[in-house]
């Protein structure tokens, strides 16, 4: 726990040394402003933007699945087979039936909740002009 502490804290003197807080309230104030002027909500925008800042502080990164989305996104917006490219296939024939289900399940949930970042991710480089 003592070394835990110790990072944590090392961390934030860097993130003070590095100017981190006063780039992240400037990029706010530009993109609270941008929105204003845009007339879209503030709120929002100051909200995901809040999310990134946290991301960042606690060292989170994209995850492959969500990134395999995101550029299969990308490169052919919305697709109907979608699950099915998303399908490791060589680990599913391994599958039983039963499993089989759950895997595709699982899947799924993981894919509309990859989908609902992606748009949010999309709405708000929209509102910020990004």
């Amino acid at each position: 726990m003592g070394n835990d502490l110790k990072v944590l804290a090392r961390a934030a003197k860097q993130r003070l040394k590095s100017d981190f807080w006063k780039d992240c309230k400037k990029n706010f104030n530009e993109n609270a402003s941008g929105a204003r002027e845009r007339g879209v909500s503030e709120i929002k925008v100051k909200s995901s933007l809040k999310g990134k800042v946290i991301s960042a502080i606690r060292g989170e990164k994209e995850d492959e699945f969500y990134l395999r989305v995101k550029a299969m996104l990308d490169a052919e917006g919305e697709v109907s087979d979608a699950i099915g490219r998303l399908t490791d296939r060589a680990y599913y024939e391994t599958l039983t039936y039963e499993e089989k289900q759950r895997y595709t399940f699982e899947l799924s949930n993981r894919y509309l909740a990859a989908l609902a970042k992606y748009r949010k991710e999309k709405e708000l480089s929209a509102l910020t002009g990004e």
